[in-house]
């Protein structure tokens, strides 16, 4: 997969305006939030399941997995999920500058409020 096509999939934008149940800034922040807490539980437990299976079949103890130091082809791996990470955790504030810029698209209310307009 290209670096290209991992980032655009990484911020994809489902169809439609997004609803909101509370005031728009509080819920983008609560919604970045969310996304960030949601990430760190699923790798927590991923970490926590291979440090312990590693350690049990005495592959590298826990000191070893803290000494480690990444290649720079490695940490340009982990550079390039930090870009995705980030465009996960912020993809409502670039969605919310994205539709800024495009205007015209409207939200399901807003299509039913000019139809009716239409039918008077």
């Amino acid at each position: 997969m290209s670096i290209d096509l991992a980032l655009a999939l990484s911020s994809a934008k489902p169809a439609g305006k997004r609803p909101y149940f509370m005031d728009p800034p509080l819920e983008r922040v609560l919604n970045i939030l969310m996304t960030t807490v949601q990430e760190l539980a699923v790798t927590r437990e991923r970490l926590d399941t291979l440090e312990r299976l590693l350690e049990a079949k005495e592959v590298v103890e826990r000191a070893g997995i803290e000494a480690f130091a990444p290649t720079p082809d490695q940490a340009a791996e982990r550079g390039l999920w930090m870009q995705e990470y980030l465009n996960r955790v912020l993809r409502t504030v670039q969605q919310e500058a994205e539709a800024i810029q495009t205007r015209d698209e409207l939200a399901s209310e807003e299509v039913a409020f000019e139809v009716s307009r239409l039918d008077a």
